[in-house]
């Protein structure tokens, strides 16, 4: 068994966005994404991949395939490695996503950054 805090990994480094691993287990990582106000992680997507994103402090805006969505503290949303994704924290406080890739397309997508 393996308990971790996710406060620990809250890491907020001004005017970018940090990921900061939680677990990694075969093709699945957890982590953290971490954003100062109006930071941005740039449109991508994980091919093969599902992804769950659980904002866990904060707000801010998901778009998905160009349609943009807001998105507060409790809100999940699922999307297929397949679509092109982006995210930009609101403009007043620091938010915080955890996501979890299952079926990572490669390791690269397991890394501190």
């Amino acid at each position: 068994m393996k308990i971790s805090n996710l406060t620990q990994f809250q890491e907020y480094k001004e005017a970018a966005f940090t990921k900061r691993i939680v677990h990694k287990e075969a093709d699945n990582v957890i982590f953290i994404l971490n954003f100062t106000p109006n930071a941005e992680l740039p449109t991508h997507n994980h091919p093969g991949a599902n992804v769950y994103l659980l904002v866990l402090e904060g707000n801010g805006t998901v778009t998905v395939n160009g349609e943009e969505t807001a998105v507060v503290q409790g809100d999940i949303i699922h999307l297929t490695g397949d679509e092109h994704f982006s995210y930009r924290g609101g403009a007043e406080a620091n938010s915080s996503l955890h996501v979890v890739l299952t079926k990572t397309p490669s390791e690269s997508y397991a890394q501190n950054i």
